[in-house]
């Protein structure tokens, strides 16, 4: 099994910054990607971005790109979110997730295998 753990959300002003990360621990070899949703209140849960563990892709939603970037830590198994330039309608509760099973999509949350529980991002307006 893989365990995930989110950390570093929090309370932000529009055009502000926050970095999340994730920790994977457990059976991490077997992990092909790793993945951010967020998922606001009365709204399903969307693709945010993903790299793979190899860190040699990389893949962001239209409404992130070029304000956050998604990187991977080698030495600590750790991913990281960095949000700039953010606005209202990033206020949601943002998970990680791990992908166990090659070939499945990224963009997808049913490609996942292992979720965090979590993290709120609210962003004043």
């Amino acid at each position: 099994q893989v365990q995930v753990v989110e950390s570093g959300g929090g309370l932000v002003q529009a055009g502000g910054s926050l970095r999340l990360s994730c920790a994977a621990s457990g059976r991490t070899f077997s992990i092909y990607a790793m993945g951010w949703f967020r998922q606001a209140p009365g709204k399903e849960r969307e693709f945010v971005a993903a790299i793979s563990w190899s860190g040699g892709s990389i893949y962001y939603a239209d409404s992130v790109k070029g304000r956050f970037t998604v990187s991977r830590d080698n030495v600590k198994n750790t991913v990281h979110l960095q949000m700039n330039s953010l606005k209202p309608e990033d206020t949601a509760v943002y998970y990680c997730a791990a992908q166990t099973r090659g070939g499945a999509s990224v963009f997808w949350s049913l490609g996942y295998d292992y979720w965090g529980q979590g993290t709120q991002v609210t962003v004043s307006s």
